[in-house]
């Protein structure tokens, strides 16, 4: 789980400062609107990624992001998806899409193995 966070975060801030370059590794176009969203959601990533590391190592349990955090995943791995069905993103996008995918689940694994949080 922390590698995901630090890869969310890493990869959020990457998004963030050069949309245009992450952009073009998903095929998509890069217009002014398409590179001004894009650096948002890479900033949402790289907060989302920074409050799931956070509540891991805090000194008392944070179910509540945790979960939110695996939403985020979920999240993008159905916009993505979509985005790819669209012909808004090229195939190789599907990656990122499963990756979000394996995240949000682990996420919610997580969760559920916790001691005394069966039903979380």
């Amino acid at each position: 789980m922390v590698l995901i966070c630090l890869i969310s975060i890493v990869s959020g801030v990457a998004q963030l400062i050069a949309p245009a370059f992450v952009l073009s590794m998903v095929g998509a176009s890069a217009s002014a609107s398409a590179l001004h969203f894009f650096a948002i959601v890479g900033m949402f990533m790289a907060l989302f990624g920074g409050m799931v590391l956070h509540a891991i190592y805090s000194a008392y349990p944070n179910l509540i992001a945790i979960r939110w955090g695996a939403m985020q995943k979920l999240g993008a791995f159905v916009a993505v998806g979509l985005g790819v069905i669209q012909g808004v993103f090229a195939p190789l996008a599907l990656g990122v899409a499963f990756f979000d995918l394996f995240s949000g689940l682990l996420f919610l694994y997580y969760l559920k193995t916790l001691p005394g949080h069966e039903a979380a």
